[in-house]
């Protein structure tokens, strides 16, 4: 299992959000690129980045901090936040990310998702899919729609989708542990799928229950930021 750490990015800094609530905001460094390449000297390959700025804003603008970080490291970096039209997308790639995170956009912009999936090819996305009950939840989890996450991911799986990772609302920021019983299940239902868990991991004994269903990767943010898991931990998952 691949062990993915998150860098939350607003004014160009690394922060960490409760339950994406801007309100409930801590900024743990002033310079990203320091802890990505923390991250790159525990041995970790891979780093999830999330523009929150562009989250808000509809357009991508954090795009300097990934371009500082890409040239910078050897991490494989999925980018996200903000990526909502072509040009969003191009920045994205041209700034050096392995992967475009798309969320939102692909439950209510699917048209111009396809359309990317076409030119780029889907080995290029990371899709990202919020949940709320076992419903697809949009626009920062303020909205939940009437969309099953099985239904969700089928149809994005027919269209090529390799890599998905999946965040229960109302554990994420939390501490509280993650939805294994969630994950499992859609697991089971996909089992080709390289499938990321989202939300919730706060120990090393988290980590270890995701691996034993089978998830193919675990997102890990603020549980490092509070010293919950140490980097040195995670060597033994590496």
């Amino acid at each position: 299992m691949q062990i993915i750490p998150a860098i939350d990015i607003i004014d160009g800094k690394c922060v960490r959000l409760t339950q994406g609530d801007y309100a409930q905001k801590t900024i743990y460094n002033e310079n990203p690129l320091e802890v990505a390449k923390e991250f790159e000297g525990a041995g970790l390959k891979r780093l999830h980045l999330v523009d929150l700025d562009g989250a808000k804003e509809g357009a991508v603008k954090n795009w300097a901090v990934l371009q500082q970080i890409a040239a910078n490291t050897s991490l494989s970096i999925d980018f996200g936040g903000g990526i909502k039209q072509d040009k969003d997308l191009k920045i994205v790639f041209e700034s050096g990310a392995a992967y475009a995170t798309i969320g939102s956009l692909a439950v209510k912009q699917s048209e111009i998702f396809q359309g990317w999936l076409n030119d780029y090819g889907a080995d290029k996305f990371l899709l990202g899919a919020d949940v709320k009950s076992e419903k697809i939840a949009v626009a920062g989890w303020l909205e939940t729609t009437d969309i099953d996450i099985y239904d969700f991911l089928t149809d994005y799986v027919a269209k090529g989708i390799q890599q998905v990772f999946c965040t229960d609302v109302s554990k994420d920021g939390k501490l509280e542990g993650p939805s294994i019983d969630l994950y499992q299940k859609i697991i089971q239902k996909f089992p080709s799928l390289w499938f990321i868990a989202s939300g919730g991991v706060s120990s090393m004994e988290d980590l270890y229950a995701l691996k034993d269903i089978g998830c193919s990767g675990a997102i890990v943010g603020k549980a490092i930021y509070e010293g919950r898991i140490q980097l040195s931990e995670l060597k033994d998952l590496l």
